[in-house]
Parts: C-alpha cells; sequence; structure tokens
C-alpha cells in the first residue's frame, strides 16, 4: 500500500493549465508587493497564473472556489539551501521534495547537485512530479574534485554546458583555483555560490563578486584578530573556534564590504545554532517534524550532539557575533536568502526553513523584511521577479493559504491550510495525506 501510494504522487499530473480555475474568495492578500496588504479580495488563478485580483470577481464556470474569509495568502516561500538527495534510498528524493511543499516552500535552490536533479527539475517543471520549482547547483567544486586551476576551469565550462543553475563551491580550494573557477564561471555567464575557502577568504570571494555566501562562512575568521590565533588548532565548524579571537568593532567594515560586492547571504542561522547548542535528545523526539526523520537518520543526529557538545564554552559568544552580523548586514542593505540547510543534522525538510524564518524575526527582522527572504528577494536573486515572489496578475501561482497573520506574528506560517503550486492545489487534507505517508515510509527506512 505505502508503494502504491508513492506511485500515485510520481505518476503525472495534469498540467498546470488543465487545472480548473480556483477562486479565492474574501481574502487578506499579503502582496510582497505595493500597495502590500489588500483586505477583502477575491484572487483568481486560472491556467497556472494569476488572472485577476480584485472586490467581487465573477467565479468562471467550472472554478473551485475556496472561502478565504478571515485567511490570508502569502507568496510561496522557498528554502535557499535545499539538499535533493540522489537515487537511494528509492522515493527519498521525491519525499523530500514533499516535505518542502507541504511545509509551504514551493520553490528550493538545490545545493549539491548531480545530473539526476536536471531531469528532476524538468519534471517538476511540467507537473509530472509534484515539488517545489527546482533551481539546482551541479556537483560541487571544491578541494578534492578541483585540486587544479584547469579541472576547476573545466568543470564549470561542463556544468554549465549542462545546464545547471549556478555553480556550487565547498572548501578546499586553493586561491589560485578559485580565481580560475570565478575566470570561467565569468566567460561562461554562470554563477557561482556556496562556501568560502580557508586559503580563499571572504574578502577574496568578496572581491570576485560571489553571488551568494552560504553559512556566513569564514566571517567570524575574518573578524579575528590575527595576532591571537594559534594557526595550530583548527578554526572548529565555520570558525567557532576562532570566536575568542573575534573583534565585533569590525563587524560595519565587513558589512560595507559585502554589500558593495553585491554578494547574497544565505545564512542557515538555525542549523548553525543547534549546532553550537545542540539540542537535547529528549527535545528532538519531541518535535512534531521528528515523525519525518528515519530510524536509522534519527540515530545518527543523537550520535551527532556528542559530536558538537566540544563547542559549548564559546557558542553563546559565537552564535551572538552571527547575529550582530545578520543584524548590521540588513540594516546596510545586504539582502538576506531564506536558507536553513536541510535535510541536514537537526534540520527536517520544510520545517526548517520555517524555524529559520521564526528566528529571523527574533534577531530583528520585522515580519514583512523576513518575509521577503523567502519570497521576492528570491525571485530578484534569481532575476524572475517577472515569474514568482509576489502576488501580482500575470505571476505563476505560488500560493499560500494560512489560518493567522504572518504580519502580526511569523509563526502563523506554520499554520498552512492550503498550498498552491504552479496553479495547481492542494488544501489541508491533500497535504495531511502527503504529510502521513512521508511518515509512514520514512517509518520503514
Amino acid at each position: 500500500m505505502r508503494l502504491a501510494a508513492l506511485l500515485s504522487l510520481l505518476l503525472p499530473c495534469a498540467a498546470t493549465a488543465a487545472e480548473p480555475p480556483l477562486l479565492f474568495r474574501n481574502a487578506t492578500l499579503i502582496t510582497m508587493d505595493a500597495p502590500g496588504v489588500l483586505e477583502g479580495h477575491d484572487l483568481l488563478v486560472q491556467d497556472g497564473r494569476i488572472a485577476r485580483i480584485a472586490t467581487g470577481i465573477a467565479a468562471p464556470d467550472g472554478a473551485t472556489i475556496v472561502d478565504a474569509t478571515g485567511r490570508y495568502l502569502l507568496p510561496g516561500l522557498a528554502e535557499m539551501h535545499a539538499h535533493v538527495p540522489g537515487a537511494e534510498p528509492a522515493g527519498y528524493a521525491e519525499d523530500v521534495l514533499l516535505l518542502y511543499l507541504a511545509h509551504g516552500q514551493t520553490a528550493i535552490r538545490g545545493m549539491l547537485g548531480q545530473p539526476a536533479h536536471l531531469d528532476m527539475r524538468a519534471r517538476l517543471a511540467r507537473g509530472e512530479l509534484l515539488g517545489p520549482r527546482l533551481f539546482t547547483s551541479g556537483p560541487s567544486v571544491n578541494g578534492n574534485s578541483a585540486p587544479d586551476a584547469a579541472t576547476a576551469a573545466r568543470m564549470v565550462r561542463e556544468q554549465k554546458a549542462a545546464g545547471y543553475d549556478f555553480v556550487k563551491i565547498h572548501p578546499g580550494l586553493e586561491p589560485g583555483v578559485f580565481d580560475a573557477l570565478v575566470e570561467a564561471a565569468n566567460e561562461a555567464g554562470i554563477p557561482f555560490a556556496g562556501h568560502v575557502s580557508a586559503k580563499v577568504g571572504v574578502r577574496r570571494a568578496l572581491a570576485a563578486r560571489q553571488s551568494a555566501i552560504d553559512h556566513l562562512d569564514q566571517y567570524v575568521e575574518a573578524l579575528a584578530d590575527g595576532s591571537c590565533i594559534d594557526d595550530e588548532l583548527p578554526a572548529g565548524f565555520f570558525g567557532i573556534e576562532r570566536t575568542d579571537c573575534a573583534d565585533a568593532k569590525r563587524i560595519p567594515e565587513l558589512v560595507t564590504a559585502t554589500r558593495e560586492a553585491g554578494s547574497w547571504m544565505a545564512p542557515t542561522q538555525v542549523l548553525i545554532e543547534q549546532w553550537a547548542q545542540p539540542p537535547r535528545a529528549e527535545d528532538l523526539r519531541r518535535r512534531p517534524a521528528w515523525r519525518f526523520v528515519s530510524p536509522r537518520m534519527a540515530q545518527q543526529w543523537q550520535d551527532a550532539r556528542a559530536r558538537f557538545a566540544a563547542a559549548a564554552p564559546r557558542a553563546e559568544r559565537f552564535i551572538e557575533l552571527r547575529r550582530e552580523l545578520l543584524r548590521q548586514m540588513h540594516a546596510a542593505g545586504v539582502p538576506i536568502l531564506l536558507a536553513s540547510d536541510a535535510p541536514q543534522v537537526f534540520n527536517v525538510p520544510g520545517d526548517a526553513a520555517l524555524a529559520e524564518l521564526e528566528l529571523y524575526g527574533e534577531i530583528g527582522l520585522s515580519p514583512p523584511d523576513a518575509l521577503a527572504t523567502g519570497t521576492v528577494n528570491v525571485a530578484r536573486f534569481f532575476g524572475q521577479e517577472d515569474r514568482f515572489g509576489r502576488l501580482r496578475e500575470g505571476l505563476e501561482a505560488d500560493i499560500l493559504l494560512l489560518g493567522g497573520d504572518p504580519l502580526a506574528d511569523l509563526a502563523n506560517v506554520r499554520r498552512l491550510e492550503g498550498v498552491m503550486v504552479r496553479g495547481r492545489w492542494l488544501p489541508r487534507a491533500r497535504l495531511d495525506e502527503i504529510l502521513d505517508g512521508v511518515a509512514a515510509r520514512q517509518a520503514g527506512r
């Protein structure tokens, strides 16, 4: 029965053009566009697009009508540091896509691509596979896969020719290899993003105009006083062992350099705070999203707690340094993307991005600014503001129906009453079916 349920999700679904019109009646629209909030408005979806926004729209023949009185419409969110698994175990990649979608993420940025993901991206776009729109990197360019400049340049050219959306950088690159990657990427016209290698450093990455820096990688190291550092000791994950040497007075200069470079930030703050201060085992098990974690993965996450616990003495200041970096970046106009890094230790796909969003509010972003990191900012980052990211006539219909106002409380993004992805409507009952199916399959893995 579980296999049959999974196959029903993988079989070709009706293309968005074949979906009947759908009219959201009497909603409050959080448009992420001027004029911002529209109360008591209708929104009509036809042929996968937002056809009309107004009051008193007449329902077309055959239209589905959703009474949205007292509810809120928001553009679909994005997880901008997502991982899409490979072919093994069978069906897991499809389940991960469903988890993103059923938690309101109608777009994802896949940060460790492979050839199979190009076909997956096409199937998602055609509506043959249920899930978010996918932007995918190619296979990682790192110190092992690209030990020399010629290899790095070749990988960039090959990934551009294959049709990947961007080049993913992992650690370990030598400065000369990084420079060759940058030159090849600029010549080919493909963005590069991801980590910052230790020998490259933030300032060199910014000078190269790396399109996005994930995890705030190498920023804590860049704040450190070199005379304080013991080069014999490793920096630890994301520079946590350099925390005692970091000077917060250096933050404004580094923020200015980031803004002037035009690089975007994909913080994954919720991941790194949990690594710095691992959750208790019993607290992990109490999380509602824990049911989507297989027993094998759950044990791996429990085991990882001991590995991260050694960072505890520096954790509090490390976390506050990163939060202050984000606060000052946001205040200075450095663009931020909603990114949590899932599936990853302690991070369940879909759930993690919502926790990241709530954390932005805790750090100090206003609700509209926090919501922008997962909506309009994403469309702007990809240069696709004419396709998605707002509630605007003519755009593709990626829409969330919420039972509470996220401008009043960001936690209301969890009150999902339905998700529309490119015009395909999934009401709450359907989302529950999807999530129950994922949970059942994970329990058997």
